[in-house]
């Protein structure tokens, strides 16, 4: 029924917008009908074209697949993890991807040709605020600032960069059907170093040493960095950006 439901009401709203009297009464109707508590179908059908279409795939090429995106195949809904152009001579250009299937959380290696037709589902991306990390479960615990609902999404679903987790930081969701698909955090973010090493002697050429953060990771700074500095660290290659 609510599939049916959600075609009815693009079917009546494409009626309703056109520029014929009848489609100005159809018009006038809907608005009466989505005001009053009684309405038949649900307001939340009509008040965003994109709850009548989120569910809905768009065709595209292999080669446009990157990493984040959200394809349907064989019935399943699976999220591109990684995706690399490859030539195999004579054969064509091709894509090998790694699909994680969004049911089951487990991943395949698939070969694309970069023209063959895959189809590509809309996700919203969401932001929320960072709570907490539930031990037990190993999810992360989200909030959604405006309605203080909370969300939890698994770990894996942010990679390496969970460890940056920080009270109160926003993150960004990727969502499909209200699950989340995958998570990011800020690419800059500030970190204070645990422990740090000793300088090697002085030369005439730059030197970097190692230190500890806050957050376990060890990541190479200038050696005029020292414990309990804190310092940016670029969250997509665990880099040193400033002090």
């Amino acid at each position: 029924m609510g599939v049916v439901a959600k075609r009815l009401s693009r079917a009546l709203w494409s009626a309703a917008f056109s520029s014929s009297a009848c489609g100005s009464t159809i018009s006038r109707a809907l608005s009466t009908c989505i005001q009053s508590k009684n309405c038949p179908y649900n307001q939340s059908l009509f008040s965003s074209a994109w709850s009548a279409t989120q569910r809905r795939g768009v065709k595209s090429r292999g080669s446009d697949l990157k990493p984040g995106n959200v394809i349907e195949k064989k019935g399943r809904i699976y999220q591109v993890v990684k995706a690399q152009h490859t030539t195999q001579g004579r054969g064509g250009a091709i894509i090998q991807v790694e699909l994680r299937d969004v049911d089951s959380g487990s991943k395949s290696n698939e070969r694309i040709r970069t023209d063959e037709t895959v189809e590509k589902v809309f996700v919203t991306e969401k932001s929320f605020t960072y709570l907490y990390t539930d031990e037990e479960t190993g999810n992360i615990v989200l909030m959604e600032p405006e309605t203080y609902e909370q969300l939890d999404v698994p770990k894996h679903l942010f990679g390496e960069c969970y460890v940056y987790l920080q009270d109160d930081m926003e993150v960004h969701v990727q969502l499909y059907d209200e699950r989340a698909m995958s998570a990011s955090i800020p690419k800059r973010v500030t970190c204070t170093v645990a422990e740090s090493e000793i300088p090697m002697r002085a030369s005439a050429t730059p030197q970097y040493k190692k230190v500890l953060l806050d957050n376990g990771l060890t990541v190479q700074v200038p050696k005029h960095v020292v414990e309990g500095d804190r310092i940016i660290v670029n969250t997509t290659n665990h880099s040193y950006v400033s002090r």
